[in-house]
């Protein structure tokens, strides 16, 4: 059977070397190979903050019920998540927002997931609230304002990246060695405008991406009031440099050694996205560090609640967010964007 690195080859042997973008999309994106495409479901290659502590969702679902109440509290609402996995997020968020009174009847529940497998699996979790399970963020209906939430999507988002030789700058490409196997080379480049490398960076990365999610949010956003919420992890201020990672089974692999079978990520450029969600008109607040944002969001107060209820799990709870929260682990390595349509 054909393999998604036989097809990279032969693309290869064919057309010359693919960019670090293109071979990221095809490894997570690919329909018939991607990672999105075959993968089972979550939780083997890498774990998010929503399977560490339920804290994290229910507070992220708190912040939408503010938003929505400071949007007014209308009547319907599509509260939509990107890249929601199993859909751990979002059942503690609307287990933690039951008692705001309306919120939960005004809700128009929308999914934004690549895995047919994941989407399936949340139209059968979700299913007493019907909600739109959709592979693509642009078939998201705009007939009521919207609250959405993406956590550690963005950094999924295919990156291009830029190596310095001399004074001058080359974009990695991918190729074959003189045994056939896949390998990292440089083609020369000139660096995109929009992107300034501090003289220690001897690679840059860029993620086209981040332009078309601020495009796609400006759109929808003047078609219906809207907020958003991004979480992942990356620089707040400076443009990541050397940050390609591939994940299998919990360890990190070699980005070449197993495509469209193992995880690919890279850091977000929050201050670029952030550049770029202005540049359309859109207010931001942040990036701000994800465990100062989960504390003014009451993850302590929160957490002294939940080791009352359940004394026999209060030190493993404790665990959880202080992994969200500790600087040392989670609490700064991961930065928290929130967006609103423009006034």
């Amino acid at each position: 059977m054909t393999t998604l690195k036989d097809r990279l080859k032969s693309m290869i042997q064919a057309s010359g070397p693919l960019s670090v973008a293109t071979y990221m999309d095809l490894c997570l994106h690919d329909r018939r190979h991607g990672y999105y495409a075959t993968r089972p479901g979550l939780g083997e290659d890498f774990i998010t903050a929503p399977e560490i502590s339920q804290v994290f969702g229910e507070l992220i679902g708190l912040w939408a019920a503010n938003e929505w109440q400071m949007m007014g509290a209308p009547s319907r609402i599509a509260l939509v998540e990107i890249g929601p996995g199993r859909g751990t997020l979002m059942a503690d968020a609307l287990r933690a927002t039951r008692a705001v009174s309306g919120f939960h009847t005004a809700i128009d529940l929308a999914f934004i997931e690549a895995s047919p497998v994941l989407r399936a699996n949340l139209e059968q979790r979700f299913a007493e609230m019907t909600p739109r399970v959709l592979s693509d963020l642009d078939a998201l209906p705009t007939e009521h304002p919207v609250i959405l939430i993406a956590n550690e999507w963005l950094d999924c988002l295919p990156v291009t990246q830029y190596v310095r030789v001399g004074d001058a700058w080359h974009e990695r490409v991918i190729g074959l060695d003189e045994a056939g196997a896949l390998k990292f080379g440089l083609d020369p480049a000139t660096l995109p405008e929009d992107i300034s490398p501090t003289q220690d960076q001897a690679v840059i990365e860029l993620q086209p991406g981040l332009k078309t999610v601020s495009e796609t949010l400006s759109q929808l956003f003047s078609a219906t009031p809207g907020r958003a919420l991004f979480v992942d992890y990356g620089p707040a201020d400076r443009t990541p440099d050397d940050t390609l990672r591939s994940f299998k089974a919990g360890t990190q692999i070699d980005p070449l050694a197993a495509p469209g079978e193992s995880d690919l990520t890279c850091d977000v450029d929050f201050a670029r996205l952030v550049r770029l969600l202005r540049q359309q008109g859109l207010q931001t607040e942040g990036p701000i560090a994800q465990g100062l944002f989960l504390q003014s969001l009451g993850a302590e107060a929160r957490l002294n609640q939940l080791a009352r209820q359940n004394p026999d799990a209060a030190d493993t709870l404790y665990q959880g967010v202080v992994k969200l929260v500790d600087p040392a682990q989670m609490g700064t390595r991961f930065q928290v964007v929130s967006v609103a349509s423009a006034r």
